[in-house]
């Protein structure tokens, strides 16, 4: 089996299987997004008709997954993809009517306050998540009782606990792996702030195996890619699940 075709799983991500891979590796930004998304949707409580932002949309493989498989309609904002960009994968995959593409960076959303019933983000909060300050921040744009929902890399143990980033994963993120927090110190980070209940917050289990196979199906789709993701491959095949992992939470405001 090509690496391409084991990204069709219907044992462990029944609905991600449902999508051609490439079509997804051809709109990749990161580890497998409908994947992440899937697994994560399990802790949240989504229902037709929800307004929802996909905050670090990307490419839109994201958006489009929660439209079509939780009818919800969704804002897709991103800051480095253009929204045209972005607009045709919608218009191209049937759901132009229910995702709108927007432009948007994380710290300036152009919303109106307690605008969406549920917030999701997808391999982008280690960006611009971290600080103490966002969490309340971003509350802003949730109804009382709206969801937030973020799967994020991970590391099993904190950066301040080990006394540096482990050197395999250090070589190829440096630094960035500071931002890659335990699903435990997320769980603390939201709790304390006692704006709202932490409904979940796990490690997804075997996530270092699901990043190298993704990876591997990109450099087989792409092999110019191979250079830029052999890295990564070599980073997560010494790591074997050590270090590496992807945190996935979840929240309801108060």
């Amino acid at each position: 089996m090509t690496a391409v075709n084991a990204l069709v799983r219907p044992d462990r991500y029944p609905r991600s299987s449902r999508y051609d891979p490439g079509w997804v590796l051809d709109l990749d930004m990161g580890p497998h997004p409908l994947w992440l998304l899937e697994d994560l949707a399990g802790d949240l409580d989504l229902r037709p008709g929800m307004r929802v932002l996909d905050l670090g949309s990307g490419k839109g493989a994201s958006s489009v997954f929660l439209a079509r498989e939780y009818g919800v309609r969704v804002v897709a904002a991103d800051w480095w993809i253009a929204p045209e960009r972005a607009a045709a994968v919608f218009a191209e995959a049937g759901v132009a009517e229910s995702v709108e593409a927007v432009r948007a960076e994380a710290h300036a959303l152009p919303f109106e306050e307690g605008s969406f019933d549920a917030v999701v983000s997808i391999d982008a909060f280690e960006y611009f998540g971290t600080a103490d300050t966002y969490l309340p921040y971003l509350l802003r744009f949730l109804r009382p009782g709206g969801q937030l929902g973020v799967a994020t890399p991970s590391l099993t143990r904190e950066v301040r606990e080990l006394g540096a980033v482990p050197a395999h994963v250090e070589r190829v993120v440096g630094w960035e792996a500071m931002a890659w927090h335990t699903a435990e110190w997320w769980r603390f980070q939201w709790a304390t702030t006692g704006l709202v209940d932490v409904t979940s917050a796990r490690s997804q289990p075997d996530a270092w195996q699901d990043w190298l196979l993704w990876t591997r199906a990109c450099v087989e789709r792409r092999p110019e890619t191979r250079d830029a993701q052999q890295p990564v491959i070599d980073m997560l095949a010494e790591d074997r699940g050590e270090f590496l992992t992807f945190a996935l939470l979840t929240a309801r405001k108060h």
